[in-house]
C-alpha cells in the first residue's frame, strides 16, 4: 500500500459497484476489500465489498443484513456513519462516509509508540464513540487498531462489518467465532455472552498498544493470546510500566469480571482532558510526523474530517436510509 494510504484498482478488481465508480484501493481484511469513491456530489466513500466466498453463504447474508441494520441507528461523533448498502447484491456491500486518516496499527508500525497524551485522547474518542454505538443497543465486537483511524479531528471507530444489536441471537461466520481473537475479552474468547463491557475490554487492549507498541497479553498467534486473556483472572497483565494516569484507564477496562468494568462513558471521564483542553478539542493532538502522514492523506483525496459542506450531504443520505 502507498504511504498515502490508497492503492491502485488491480485488474481483477471492478470497475463500479451500483453506480459507485471505485478510484483506489483502501485496504483489504478478512471480510471483504474497502474501496474509494464518491457520491454522487463527489463526496468520497468507502465502500466495503464482501468476500465471494462469505457472499454464498446465507446464514452470512442474513447475519450481515441485520448488522446493517444496527449500524444505521449509531450515528455520532468519533462514529463512521453507515451512507448506502446492499445485502441482496451477488457480492453484498456497505458504504461509509470516507474519514481520511490513518489506522492505529498502520501508524504504529511506521511511527512507534503514541505519546501519553495521545493515547489518552485517544482512548477518550474511542470511548465516545462506543458510547453512542452502546447507547444505540449495538455491540460491535471487533475493537483493534485497525479498526481506529487517527485523524486531524481525533479518533474515528470504524467497521461494523462484525457489530451485532445487543441481545440477538448468537450467529457464526462459517464456522468461527466472530471477531478477532487478540482483541477479545475473557468471556468473547470463553464463548460466553458479550456485551457492551467486552468493547471496553478491548478498548483497554488498544490503549495498552497504542502506549507501548506491544499486545499487553504478549507476542504470538491469535489463538494463543486469546488464550492467555481468557485466563486474565488468574494472570493479568503487568501494568506497572504504565503512567500512572493511563494505569488507572487500563486497569479499570482490563477487568476480568464485565460488571468491575467502567460503561464507555466512563472510560472517557477517567481519561481527563490532557493539556487542559476541552473533550473535543484535538488541535495538535498528533505527533508532528503522524499529523504529517495524516495531512498527506487529506491532500490525496481532496477530503477533510470537518469539512463543513459535509453535514447537509450526511442529513439527506440519512433521511433516505
Amino acid at each position: 500500500m502507498r504511504r498515502d494510504g490508497l492503492e491502485p484498482l488491480r485488474d481483477n478488481d471492478p470497475a463500479e459497484i451500483a453506480g459507485y465508480v471505485l478510484e483506489a484501493r483502501i485496504g483489504e481484511g478478512g471480510m471483504g476489500t474497502v474501496f474509494l469513491t464518491r457520491s454522487p456530489e463527489g463526496r468520497p466513500v468507502a465502500l466495503k465489498l464482501i468476500r465471494r466466498e462469505h457472499a454464498q453463504s446465507e446464514n452470512f447474508r442474513k447475519r450481515f443484513a441485520r448488522e446493517v441494520e444496527a449500524a444505521r441507528r449509531v450515528h455520532g461523533r468519533h462514529v463512521v456513519p453507515v451512507l448506502d448498502h446492499d445485502a441482496d447484491a451477488e457480492r453484498p456491500w456497505l458504504a461509509t462516509r470516507y474519514v481520511p486518516g490513518l489506522p492505529l496499527d498502520e501508524a504504529l508500525a511506521e511511527h512507534g509508540p503514541l505519546p501519553l497524551a495521545s493515547v489518552l485522547r485517544l482512548t477518550a474518542g474511542a470511548a465516545c464513540a462506543l458510547d453512542v454505538v452502546h447507547t444505540a443497543g449495538v455491540v460491535h465486537r471487533d475493537v483493534k487498531p485497525a479498526n481506529l483511524l487517527l485523524t486531524a479531528d481525533g479518533p474515528w471507530l470504524l467497521d461494523f462489518g462484525i457489530a451485532r444489536a445487543a441481545g440477538t441471537a448468537t450467529l457464526t461466520t462459517i464456522g468461527r467465532m466472530v471477531g478477532t481473537p487478540k482483541y477479545m475479552s475473557p468471556e468473547h474468547a470463553l464463548g460466553k455472552k458479550v456485551t457492551p463491557a467486552s468493547d471496553v475490554f478491548t478498548l483497554g487492549l488498544v490503549a495498552a498498544e497504542a502506549a507501548s507498541g506491544r499486545h499487553p497479553y504478549g507476542e504470538g498467534g491469535g489463538l494463543v493470546v486469546a488464550t492467555r486473556i481468557a485466563g486474565t483472572e488468574h494472570e493479568p497483565p503487568d501494568l506497572g510500566p504504565f503512567p500512572a494516569p493511563l494505569r488507572e484507564v487500563l486497569a479499570a477496562c482490563l477487568a476480568a469480571r464485565p460488571e468491575d468494568r467502567p460503561a464507555a462513558a466512563d472510560v472517557a471521564r477517567l481519561c481527563g482532558n490532557p493539556g487542559g483542553r476541552d473533550a473535543g478539542d484535538y488541535r495538535g493532538w498528533l505527533p508532528k510526523p503522524l499529523a504529517a502522514a495524516v495531512a498527506k492523506v487529506e491532500r490525496s483525496t481532496g477530503a477533510k474530517v470537518d469539512d463543513p459542506r459535509s453535514s447537509g450531504w450526511l442529513s439527506r443520505i440519512r433521511r433516505n436510509l
